[in-house]
């Protein structure tokens, strides 16, 4: 199951790309409900005790050590399940009026999909490095070809951070690896094997931490995420703050935390300080916005500097809130971005001040749009509440005084969510909004199933939190300091 996640949407992406073939649309959101039913297959009788299941392991390098080794533990899956859950929705509400340029622009989106999944799954250092670089191609190419206005600029200024960001980690598996026991090897367990002084571990510790920083983005490492976010086309922009971000967090879980522990003591309070300054200033800015999906993408950065002071806590509170609030985080910001699309195609415009009176003529998309705002400003029972509640609860058993400040995000975010809202939504009606036309099927299914997350995942919250329990425990006695 694990290769397939990868081939299916892989050879498909060549496919379209080169071929060009008619029914691209179609194609690619077949192969993306595919992924999605081998994702939930998967699920189906997964043991949630914190081993790795549905492995592939096959020789690459073998004289070198180096093997493409696939599996899933518990966290894997619900990155899988996150970015074959999404995947579906952002194919579907893409659109676009000249068929060629829509098959290429599905192909590289496939080709992002394959290289997500190849992330999660890796269970080899240098395969996992490989993966994370892949996927920085095609949302480049999709940026920079179908972004607005300044995109070469803004879109460069995105792949220089992130791939030189990426490089610090490069150096630091290197490094692991011609220290690792015996045979050399980039394979988890034996990287993991690797003694370290508190020297050692504090630069690879520290060179992780800024290739997985800039990704996710913490601050002061944030500065290439705006502008990138606001022109990006929105399935580019959906790519990147629902799944992509994903990889930054998720490594720092998964590959940098267990690689260098005893490098910690002196780092941590750094790393979590700079995490929960990221929540207050990306907040500050988010309230001053008029542009909508400026407004978001700020918020964007608060959300993910909470999840990232909860990874850093390294506590259990701290870690099963950061993977529940990365699924939902995923789920609400596709939504709002979605929002964002549906609004700028029907008025031209993304400035709130030019909106006012939408829920009078499409009261079904105010609706929807309202519980999706609810979750991402953590409304008790809906999706935004358990994680945002646990992250809190970890950062402050780390330091009282950082989740107070913390804390704050709940403050900050319900003022700028709902002053958006209010003024899109109830302002003063206008030329262009008195036209305002009802949503299509496909904005009402694509924004239906996100409301209907919203709240499902309010609702019962254990599904997801005992799916990774066993291996956040296990990363937990392996990762002590």
């Amino acid at each position: 199951m694990s290769l397939l996640l990868i081939l299916i949407p892989l050879l498909t992406s060549i496919v379209l790309l080169w071929a060009r073939p008619s029914g691209a649309r179609m194609i690619a959101l077949v192969v993306g409900l595919v992924n999605l039913g081998i994702s939930l297959a998967a699920s189906t009788g997964f043991q949630v005790d914190g081993s790795t299941q549905h492995v592939f392991s096959a020789p690459w390098i073998a004289e070198s050590g180096l093997y493409f080794s696939l599996g899933m533990d518990g966290i894997s899956l619900l990155m899988v399940l996150l970015t074959n859950l999404l995947a579906p929705l952002i194919l579907l509400s893409i659109q676009s009026r000249n068929p060629e340029n829509e098959t290429r622009f599905l192909g590289l989106v496939l080709m992002m999909l394959a290289a997500l999944n190849g992330v999660f799954l890796a269970t080899d250092g240098m395969l996992f490095y490989i993966f994370y670089e892949l996927a920085l191609i095609p949302i480049y190419f999709i940026a920079a070809l179908w972004g607005g206005e300044n995109r070469i600029r803004i879109t460069l200024k995105f792949f220089l951070y992130t791939f030189i960001g990426s490089l610090f980690m490069l150096v630091a598996l290197l490094y692991l690896y011609l220290k690792t026991p015996g045979t050399h090897s980039f394979a988890f367990s034996a990287l993991l094997d690797v003694p370290l002084t508190g020297t050692e571990a504090w630069w690879i510790l520290l060179a992780f931490f800024l290739a997985f920083a800039v990704k996710m983005p913490v601050f002061p490492f944030h500065t290439w995420q705006p502008d990138t976010y606001v022109v990006a086309p929105t399935g580019g922009t959906m790519l990147l703050s629902g799944i992509m971000l994903k990889m930054g967090v998720y490594g720092a879980i998964r590959w940098m935390m267990p690689m260098a522990p005893e490098g910690w003591a002196s780092l941590a309070p750094v790393f979590i300080t700079l995490s929960v300054v990221g929540i207050v200033y990306g907040s500050l800015i988010a309230v001053k916005q008029t542009d909508l999906k400026r407004l978001i993408a700020y918020s964007s950065i608060s959300h993910v500097g909470l999840i990232a002071a909860g990874v850093f806590a390294w506590n259990t509170a701290g870690l099963q809130g950061s993977l529940i609030q990365m699924l939902n985080h995923g789920i609400n910001v596709v939504g709002l971005f979605y929002v964002v699309d549906i609004i700028e195609r029907r008025l031209g415009t993304r400035t709130l001040q030019e909106m006012g009176g939408i829920a009078k003529f499409a009261p079904i998309f105010a609706t929807l749009f309202m519980i999706i705002l609810l979750g991402a400003v953590a409304v008790p029972l809906t999706n935004g509440f358990p994680g945002e509640f646990l992250l809190l609860k970890g950062v402050w058993e780390y330091n009282p005084l950082l989740g107070a400040v913390a804390g704050l995000t709940i403050i900050f975010g319900a003022v700028y969510m709902l002053r958006a809202y209010g003024l899109a939504m109830f302002g003063p009606t206008t030329a262009a909004t008195a036209k305002f036309a009802p949503l299509d099927w496909r904005e009402k299914l694509v924004l239906g199933v996100i409301a209907g997350l919203v709240l499902v995942l309010g609702f019962f919250p254990n599904a997801i939190l005992h799916l990774t329990e066993g291996s956040v425990h296990q990363l937990m006695s392996l990762v002590q300091f």
